[in-house]
């Protein structure tokens, strides 16, 4: 009977991860999946069938989510380090007005909370002014202040969470606008299906640790199930700078200036994650390789 199932929320359910998370949940039968996606990044393309779908801001969450969910996976938040330096009053509004909303409705209404923070909180400090990473930005800044209040509200109100650390995400369905909201792989590939230069920010050797979606999914679903408090990093083992991954497309390669949010990613090791049962099963590599014999 749908009264027996489990009832999951997803915020953010109709962007990149959230849709990959879904169509990962509705494949149990006793789950009843629900999402709540203000339409900003997500897509009604990534709709997946046997999940309701409710659009709207994570601040209005108490009106358009009556239930009470067993789980919240809160992926909605606005997620572009550079871009948030455009548009401050719209990343608090997203992040903190939204966040601040899903922490009282999980408050009042109990179940656990998985939160999506951001493994720029823990990035090394930037050589140039030793800036730390959850300082770069208008976006670091409130993903790290969120882990925190995550944290404490399941201390203060004796509520489960887990807190869990993305690390370039890449794979099926990533957003290629280049000039807003676009992620690094997936314009890669446009460029080069359309055999256009490769823009890459001076200089070029920053790394990171692209860590493929389902492998990501794998990992938030582990901490749903099975993790208790944070630092659940799911990351690969492998780092890339962006002239490697340009290099790994092949094409010629536009070099653009520097951000004042241009920074380094190491790998780190997931231990927290792996203990629950993680391990990555995809590479970097592979999938531009499968992406390159597509093309011919």
């Amino acid at each position: 009977m749908e009264n027996n199932k489990k009832i999951i929320l997803v915020t953010g359910g109709a962007g990149f991860i959230g849709s990959h998370l879904i169509e990962r949940l509705v494949a149990d039968p006793d789950n009843q999946v629900i999402s709540l996606d203000n339409y900003f990044t997500g897509k009604t393309e990534n709709h997946i069938p046997g999940a309701e779908y409710r659009k709207g801001h994570t601040k209005d969450i108490e009106t358009l989510v009556p239930e009470k969910p067993d789980i919240i996976y809160h992926l909605g938040e606005y997620s572009r380090v550079f871009k948030s330096m455009e548009e401050p009053y719209l990343v608090w509004d997203l992040n903190m007005d939204g966040t601040f909303g899903v922490l009282e409705f999980w408050r009042k209404h109990g179940g656990k909370l998985v939160y999506a923070g951001s493994s720029t909180k823990s990035a090394s400090p930037r050589p140039s002014d030793s800036v730390l990473g959850r300082d770069l930005s208008m976006y670091t800044w409130t993903k790290a202040a969120n882990s925190e209040l995550v944290a404490n509200y399941g201390r203060w109100f004796n509520l489960p969470y887990a807190i869990t650390y993305f690390y370039n995400v890449y794979g099926p369905g990533e957003r290629d606008d280049i000039n807003h909201y676009g992620t690094v792989i997936e314009i890669f590939k446009q460029k080069f299906l359309h055999g256009e230069p490769f823009p890459v920010k001076s200089p070029g050797t920053q790394t990171r640790a692209f860590t493929h979606v389902e492998d990501t999914v794998s990992g938030i679903l582990l901490a749903g199930e099975k993790g208790e408090g944070d630092e659940f990093g799911i990351c690969s083992k492998e780092t890339f700078s962006l002239l490697d991954v340009a290099r790994m497309f092949g094409g010629e390669v536009e070099m653009l200036p520097p951000t004042p949010s241009t920074r380094s990613v190491e790998a780190i090791d997931p231990v927290k994650i792996k203990a629950l049962g993680w391990k990555q099963e995809h590479t970097l590599p592979e999938y531009i390789e499968k992406i390159k014999k597509t093309k011919h």
